[in-house]
C-alpha cells in the first residue's frame, strides 16, 4: 500500500479564498487534491481498502461542468429565504470514497452526502454562486465563461475593493471609492482563460491579496501577480489595471506605515 498525503491548495490560493499567495501546484494535478509525497510501506498480500491513500479534499462541488469551491471566509450560513431554485444534487461524495486518480464529474462533491440538494443563491446567477448544505459555493472554474463578467456575477454589486496582508490575510486598507469602481470596470471585460493559463506565467511569483466586498456584505479574495499581470481567477490584466492596483497598494501600505 502506498500512503499519499493530499495537500490543500484550495479554495485558497487557487480560488481566491484564504490563501497565502505562495502556494505552488505541481503541473498536471487538480487543485482540489494534490498528491505530494509517496511514502512506501510494506505491501500486504490482501487489503480491504479500496484506495491506499489518505487525501485532504478541498470543499468543492461540480454541476453543469462548473466547479465551485466553498467560500468559507467571505460568507455566512445561508438562510432558507436566500435559496433560489434547485439546480442539482450531489450524486457522489469523494471523501473516504474516491482515490487520487478520480476524475471529477458532474454531481461530485468533496464532503456533501449523496442526495444533498443544490440551489441557486438569490441575487446571483447560479453560474457564480450556489448553495448546498447551508453553505455558499463560489465558482472556481467555468469552461463556458468567455470573460470575467461571465465568471463573476458582480456588476453593480460591489461595495469596495481592499488590500489584505499576504502573511495572515488581515485587512490593511481599502481602495478609494473611485479606484474600486475603476478596478471593477477594468476587471470584468477581461478575457477568461482559466487558472492553468495563469499558472504557467505566475507559478513562482508572490501575489498581492485583494478582497472584493459586495453590497450584501459577502466577499471573496482575489490574488494578483504583478510580474505576470494576472489573477489566479483566470485572467490577465491590462496595463491600466496593473497601474491602478500597484498605486493603490503603495498608498494603502504607506498610510498603514508598512
Amino acid at each position: 500500500m502506498v500512503k499519499w498525503i493530499g495537500l490543500l491548495q484550495g479554495a485558497a490560493a487557487l480560488a481566491g479564498c484564504g490563501a497565502t499567495g505562495n502556494e505552488q501546484v505541481q503541473p498536471g494535478t487538480r487543485p482540489e487534491v494534490q498528491a505530494a509525497t509517496a511514502v512506501p510501506e510494506p505491501i500486504a498480500e490482501k487489503t480491504a481498502e479500496p484506495c491506499g491513500a489518505v487525501i485532504e479534499w478541498v470543499d468543492f462541488l461540480m454541476i453543469d461542468d462548473i466547479k465551485y469551491y466553498q467560500n468559507y471566509d467571505g460568507t455566512k450560513e445561508v438562510s432558507a429565504e436566500q435559496k433560489g431554485d434547485k439546480v442539482g444534487e450531489v450524486s457522489y461524495m469523494l471523501n473516504e470514497h474516491a482515490c487520487t486518480n478520480h476524475v471529477t464529474q458532474n454531481g461530485d462533491a468533496a464532503f456533501l452526502p449523496i442526495g444533498t440538494e443544490i440551489y441557486a443563491l438569490k441575487g446571483y446567477t447560479p453560474e457564480f454562486r450556489v448553495v448546498a448544505g447551508g453553505k455558499i459555493y463560489e465558482v472556481k472554474d467555468n469552461p463556458k465563461a468567455a470573460t470575467m463578467e461571465e465568471l463573476f456575477d458582480i456588476k453593480g454589486k460591489v461595495q469596495k475593493v481592499s488590500l489584505e496582508s499576504g502573511m495572515d490575510g488581515s485587512l490593511i486598507g481599502d481602495f478609494s471609492e473611485a479606484a474600486s469602481e475603476a478596478f471593477i470596470r477594468e476587471l470584468l471585460p477581461l478575457p477568461y482563460f482559466g487558472f492553468d493559463k495563469v499558472y504557467e506565467q505566475a507559478r513562482f511569483e508572490t501575489g498581492v491579496f485583494l478582497r472584493v466586498t459586495l453590497q450584501d456584505g459577502t466577499s471573496f479574495r482575489m490574488i494578483y501577480y504583478p510580474k505576470a499581470n494576472a489573477f489566479t481567477a483566470g485572467a490577465f490584466g491590462t496595463e491600466t489595471l496593473k497601474e491602478l492596483i500597484m498605486t493603490q497598494r503603495a498608498q494603502i501600505k504607506a498610510a498603514a506605515g508598512l
